[in-house]
C-alpha cells in the first residue's frame, strides 16, 4: 500500500469507529461526500485545513491521522515486535506476555 492508501484506510477506520457514514463526515467537515470516498480509496489527498477539521472531529492531533504502522505487512510487524521484545525489560516482557495471552483467549 502506498501512503495515500494508508492514509485513506486510517481515515476510514476512524470514521467507522465513530459510526459515521461518508456522507455524515462530509457534512460535518463541509466537504463533498465524493471527496471523502476518493480520500479513503487513496485516489487523492486533502488540504491542511481539511486535515485540521478531520482531527478535530476525531479528537486527535493531526499527526495521529498518519499513524498507521499497524497496517504494515505481517513480516514487518513481527520484525518490529521482535525488536521491541529484545530491548524490553524482564518486567515488560512479562506484561507483554500477559497481554498476548489475554488477547489469545
Amino acid at each position: 500500500m502506498n501512503s495515500l492508501q494508508l492514509f485513506g484506510k486510517r481515515l476510514k477506520d476512524l470514521r467507522k469507529a465513530r459510526k459515521y457514514t461518508q456522507e455524515q463526515l462530509a457534512e460535518i467537515i463541509d466537504l463533498d461526500p465524493k471527496q471523502i470516498c476518493r480520500i479513503e480509496n487513496g485516489a487523492c489527498f486533502t488540504t491542511f485545513e481539511t486535515l485540521e477539521k478531520i482531527a478535530k472531529v476525531f479528537q486527535v492531533d493531526i499527526h495521529e491521522l498518519f499513524r498507521y504502522e499497524h497496517k504494515l505487512p505481517k513480516d514487518a510487524l513481527i520484525k518490529e515486535i521482535n525488536e521491541i521484545l529484545t530491548s524490553a525489560s524482564d518486567k515488560n516482557i512479562e506484561l507483554i506476555y500477559k497481554i498476548i495471552k489475554t488477547i489469545e483467549g
